[in-house]
Parts: C-alpha cells; structure tokens; sequence
C-alpha cells in the first residue's frame, strides 16, 4: 500500500513538473536549452532530460535544429479549444455590453505573441468593426493588445516586441517601442486603451484588460471614429471596465 501511494505521489509530481516545464518555455517566447530550463526551474538536469524528451515524444515539446527546445504544435488544438470555451462563457455579459452602449463587443487573449480574438457581439448597426472570432494580431496594433501590454512587466514587453517587430497597420499605427511604452504607462494610469485608428483607418476602440484572466485578455467595443467621439468615449470607458471587473469576478475557478 505504502508503494502503491508513493508510485502515485511520484507520477503527480512528474505531471506537475511537465506543466511547470511547459509554462517556463512559453515564459522565455516558447524556445529554451536544456541548461536554460534547468535554471528556471531548479530541477536537475537529468530529471528535466526525462520529462522533455517524454513531452517531445508527446507531440507538447518539439527539438529544434539548433538543440533548443520549443513548445511542439499539439498544444495549438488544447490552446484554441480552451480559447474559445472562455469565449463561449464570457458571451452573455457582452451581449450586456452591446445592449448598453450600442456598438460591437469583442474578447481578446494573448496567444503565442499574438492578439486572438475568442468572441464577438456584433451590434445592430450596418457599419461595424470586421474584426472577426479566430483572427490574430500583433498585440502593439490593437486596443486589446496595449490594454493587456500595460499590465505586463516592462521586460516582458520588450521581449515580445524583439520577437514579433513593430510593424504597422496602419499610418496611426505604434512603430516606435518607447513610443509605445509612454502609452502602455498613459493605459495603466487611466484603466483602459484606446485605438486611434491604429488597426484599421477609420475604426476606434476602447479596451479593458481583465484583471486575474487565466492568460492576459481584455475586453473591447469598437465602432466608427464618427460614433464613438472624444465624448461617445467618456461614457463608454467606464461601462467597459464594469464589464471587465464583472468577467474577472465571475472566471471560472479552476
């Protein structure tokens, strides 16, 4: 009996070291050594050489050519399934959302360096945002994506605009990093991003990211600059950040 309940305190240990093995990776962009992982984590190498090369044999952990080893591309499916669940439960306060303010509400994570829009209420306007559930962005071009910039350490984000560059979108687009990091400060202060046609010309949105998500995510409404007016943003800002606090308060627990 006392073997049996130590073979199985050993196999949720090993389990819990694998996903710890596995969030470090996505911690350093998704790539690292063996030696990397090592300091990371604390565990010995051997251990560490263990549970990779089990995960590569898996299809969660891929070697690379140059014997650094990256997150392997069966964890995509888990990633965009668990993605669109947290989409499909946060939909009924975005209709509440649309209902109030009358224009577009979207949800967005932060998925592998990019923006990934899990869910969207359309209003019931002819002229809306053509941002659709699914698509992927970088996050310096998007409201939703400087919302959640702004609440990650100032390493992180230099990190991730080293990997991902800055291109632009459009003319009003951010392309300049400290630039932007002027910005990601001017969020954090006020409690929410704005979009000044920084995506798509002619299109703003305010943005909130949601305290205490399971992965950074934020929550947006969008619409026409002729609609959503320096004053049209005064009213709406606050009613996006009850949202955002009413999703943080009702994540599921885990």
């Amino acid at each position: 009996m006392a073997a049996e309940k130590s073979g199985r305190d050993g196999g949720v240990q090993s389990l819990q070291r694998a996903f710890e093995l596995l969030e470090h990776l996505a911690d350093t962009g998704g790539e690292a050594s063996l030696s990397e992982l090592a300091t990371l984590s604390g565990l010995p190498m051997p251990t560490i050489h263990r549970l990779i090369r089990t995960l590569v044999s898996l299809g969660y952990v891929r070697q690379n050519t140059n014997r650094h080893y990256a997150l392997g591309a069966r964890l995509i499916r888990l990633g965009e399934n668990a993605s669109m669940q947290f989409g499909a439960w946060a939909r009924p306060l975005l209709v509440e959302l649309v209902e109030e303010v009358g224009e577009t509400a979207n949800l967005a994570v932060l998925e592998r360096d990019e923006v990934v829009y899990v869910a969207q209420v359309p209003s019931k306007h002819s002229m809306r945002m053509f941002t659709e559930v699914g698509r992927r962005l970088l996050p310096h071009g998007t409201g939703v994506g400087k919302a959640m910039l702004a609440e990650l350490p100032a390493d992180e984000v230099s990190a991730l605009l080293e990997r991902t560059g800055m291109p632009a979108y459009t003319e009003h687009t951010f392309t300049d990093p400290d630039a932007l990091a002027l910005e990601l400060k001017k969020i954090a202060g006020q409690g929410y991003a704005l979009d000044e046609a920084e995506q798509e010309l002619g299109v703003r949105c305010i943005a909130v990211a949601i305290p205490g998500a399971p992965v950074p995510a934020a929550v947006s409404v969008s619409g026409p600059s002729g609609r959503l007016t320096a004053d049209a943003v005064s009213h709406i800002a606050p009613v996006v950040q009850k949202v955002a606090d009413r999703l943080s308060q009702q994540l599921p627990v885990t």
